[in-house]
């Protein structure tokens, strides 16, 4: 195990004009349910009997489920459209993405070239360590890191100048503040990507070390050669 070493540098009849000649399926029924919805409410407060009324709270009740229902309705439609442009131009222009280095906090799968990460070095701390670990969660090295340096180069070389093993490798950082622990947090890398896929609502991209992330944790791209 390596303990030494340090880092580089989305016209209508009167009965539906309410719902507008472009409302989607979901709005044309809400709209249709609210008028119904109104007018047994009405009904109901005019046939009530005066000597026993329906309390204000029973109307309130019924107001709000029907809001709920109604901000349902609503929520699906939305998830819908979001869907249908992902299916469509969101997803295809994301698929241009592929063979790009995406910064995300996930393993990497070395095999020989160099590793550029954003250690995430806690606020206030004096020193910090990268933590190198393999597949099998086996710490293989620890590389003193400068805190004012934003981005560093894991070369995946030992202090001996032996190179590491092509494998999957995990990054943490350590950070120290006179020599006590004050935090641990990762180290996110420009991983590879080589898949792109839409999974309901969301883009997943499958990195090189077989890990998959949401396509919104990507915090910077980069291209593939760099």
């Amino acid at each position: 195990m390596e303990t030494t070493g340090t880092t580089t540098s989305t016209g209508t009849n009167s009965s539906t004009a309410s719902t507008g000649s472009g409302a989607t399926p979901g709005n044309a029924m809400l709209s249709s349910d609210f008028e119904t919805f109104l007018r047994m409410l009405t009904a109901q407060m005019q046939n009530q009997d005066p000597l026993n009324p329906v309390e204000a709270t029973d109307y309130a009740t019924q107001l709000a489920t029907f809001s709920s229902v109604e901000q349902q309705v609503l929520t699906n439609d939305l998830l819908k459209e979001l869907t249908d442009k992902l299916a469509g131009g969101g997803l295809q222009q994301l698929s241009s993405w592929i063979g790009m280095k995406a910064l995300a906090d996930a393993p990497v799968l070395f095999d020989g070239v160099p590793v550029t990460l954003r250690p995430e070095i806690a606020p206030g701390a004096d020193s910090a360590w990268l933590v190198v670990t393999d597949a099998a969660g086996d710490t293989v090295q620890r590389l003193r890191l400068d805190p004012s340096e934003p981005v560093v180069t894991w070369a995946g070389v030992a202090t001996d100048g032996t190179g590491f093993a092509r494998g999957r490798y995990d990054f943490e950082v350590e950070s120290y503040l006179d020599d006590d622990l004050i935090g641990s947090a990762g180290a996110p890398a420009f991983n590879p990507i080589v898949e792109v896929r839409q999974e309901g609502a969301s883009v997943r991209l499958t990195l090189s070390g077989g890990t998959e992330v949401d396509a919104a944790q990507v915090t910077a791209l980069r291209p593939g050669d760099g």
